[in-house]
């Protein structure tokens, strides 16, 4: 099982984090699985890029 050195936003602190293995098919095609876990709390944490969208103000009506 892989393990990281991150932040834990529950621990308040540096703490480890696992990544169990991956039931979503992410490593599938050799990719790693986004998904981690706290090894000391299980606070689940998720990797990767981010998605950004621009909405432009008065862009959008109501009906």
């Amino acid at each position: 099982m892989d393990s990281r050195h991150w932040p834990c936003p529950s621990c308040g602190d540096d703490r480890d984090f696992v990544q169990p293995p991956c039931v979503d098919g992410h490593t599938e095609d050799g990719g790693e699985c986004p998904e981690w876990a706290c090894a000391d709390c299980g606070t689940a944490l998720a990797t990767g890029g981010a998605v950004v969208v621009r909405i432009e103000a008065g862009s959008a009506r109501a009906a």
